[in-house]
Order: C-alpha cells, then sequence, then structure tokens
C-alpha cells in the first residue's frame, strides 16, 4: 500500500507540476497581452490628436476645393489610380533602367566631354575660332552679292557644279593644271630680248616636236570647243 500511495503521489506531483507550468505560461501570456494593449493605449492616445488634427485639416481642405472637385470625382481617381497600379510599377521598372543607363553612360559622357574639351583647345592654338569671324564676313558678302534666285539656280545646278568639280580634281588633271602653270609662269618670266619672235626664228620653233606636239593638242583643244553649243534662249545653235 505505501509503495502504491508513494507512485499516486508522485503522479499528482508530476500533474500539478504540469499545471504550474501551464499556468506560467498563460500568466506570461497574459502579462504580454496587456502589456502589448497597453502599447496599442498609449500609441492610440498619441495618434488621436494628430489623426483629429489631420482630420480638420483634410476637411478644411475638401472645403477649399469643393466648388471644383466632387467626393465623386476623388473616389472615381483613387480607383483609376488602384487600377493602374500595374502601369505605374511598369514606368517605375522603366525609370529605374533609364536611371541604370544613366549612371552607365555617365563615365562615357565625361570622357566625350573631356575629349571634346581638349579638341576645342586645340582647334584655338591652331586659329580655327579666330577664323570664324572672317568666315562670316565672307558669308556675308556671299549673301550680299546673291540673291534667292542665285541660290536656287545654284541648287539646281550643285549636281553639275560638283561633277565638274570632282573631274578636275583627278590627279592626273591636278598634274596637267600644275605643269600648266610652271610652264605660264616660266613662259611669263622670260624677258623678251630672249624670245625670238621673228617669221624665221618662230619658223625654227615649229621644227621642234614638242612646239608641233603642243600646236597639234591646241587645235584639237579648239575643234572641241567648237562642237560646243553655246546656251541660247530657244535652244538653237548659233552660226
Amino acid at each position: 500500500m505505501d509503495q502504491q500511495t508513494q507512485t499516486q503521489l508522485d503522479a499528482l506531483n508530476a500533474k500539478i507540476d504540469a499545471l504550474t507550468e501551464q499556468m506560467a505560461v498563460l500568466t506570461d501570456y497574459v502579462l504580454e497581452q496587456r502589456q502589448r494593449q497597453q502599447e496599442w493605449d498609449e500609441l492610440k492616445d498619441d495618434l488621436t490628436p494628430i489623426v483629429m488634427e489631420m482630420s480638420n485639416v483634410t476637411v478644411e481642405e475638401l472645403e477649399e476645393i469643393e466648388p471644383y472637385v466632387q467626393l465623386e470625382d476623388i473616389l472615381a481617381f483613387l480607383k483609376r489610380l488602384a487600377a493602374n497600379l500595374h502601369n505605374f510599377e511598369t514606368m517605375l521598372d522603366q525609370l529605374e533602367s533609364v536611371n541604370d543607363l544613366v549612371q552607365d553612360l555617365t563615365p562615357i559622357a565625361n570622357d566625350a566631354f573631356l575629349t571634346a574639351t581638349d579638341q576645342m583647345q586645340e582647334m584655338e592654338k591652331k586659329g580655327y575660332f579666330a577664323v570664324l569671324p572672317e568666315l562670316k564676313y565672307m558669308a556675308d558678302n556671299v549673301m550680299a552679292a546673291f540673291g534667292p534666285e542665285d541660290v536656287r539656280a545654284l541648287g539646281d545646278n550643285v549636281v553639275t557644279i560638283l561633277t565638274t568639280v570632282r573631274s578636275m580634281t583627278q590627279p592626273e588633271i591636278m598634274l596637267l593644271v600644275q605643269k600648266l602653270t610652271d610652264s605660264t609662269q616660266e613662259a611669263v618670266n622670260t624677258p623678251d630680248d630672249e624670245l625670238d619672235i621673228s617669221y624665221l626664228g618662230l619658223i625654227k620653233q615649229m621644227r621642234d616636236p614638242q612646239m608641233r606636239l603642243g600646236l597639234a593638242r591646241t587645235m584639237t583643244l579648239l575643234r572641241a570647243m567648237g562642237n560646243i553649243t553655246p546656251p541660247s534662249t530657244n535652244g538653237n545653235r548659233t552660226s
């Protein structure tokens, strides 16, 4: 009987200990809930004046805009705003992408700006900017000398002009012009007393193969010029 009684007492003590632990847990829970409730009450007491003030300000602001905006309009705007939240999110993503792009391009833009600054300093050293006023002066003279009709005529013939300039700037043409220029300068700079202008002297010069070749080319050029139809108002070749 003593053993059985001891076993029952041990079981009873275990139950009492478990109940005590449960009571302790419940007590802690109740104390925690009471503390939270107290914190909420304090927060409510702190926020109540602020909410009331905001409510009063909101009422005053709504009274000011009441002649222009109705409550239905505000609700419709809020509904539309809520319905387009996805679009706003997409727009924000695009703005973030643009921001990332700007951050990526900023070093490149800085390098380009520094390069442009160096180029402008180099151009200034070489005198480009000093020439600009003279170019403006030349442009003013051109504008004063040519009217709108002249500019239109230039535009109509710009292709022909550029084609002619391209043909004249070929290496063989430029070499020929250079040789002709040198020969012309040499002939002009030759003193008159060194030139044999007698008939006999001229006849002797005709025996030179280079002289005859030059005359042949000159006559070929004159023949080609004779085949050119001069411009006329009726389009017919003049006789």
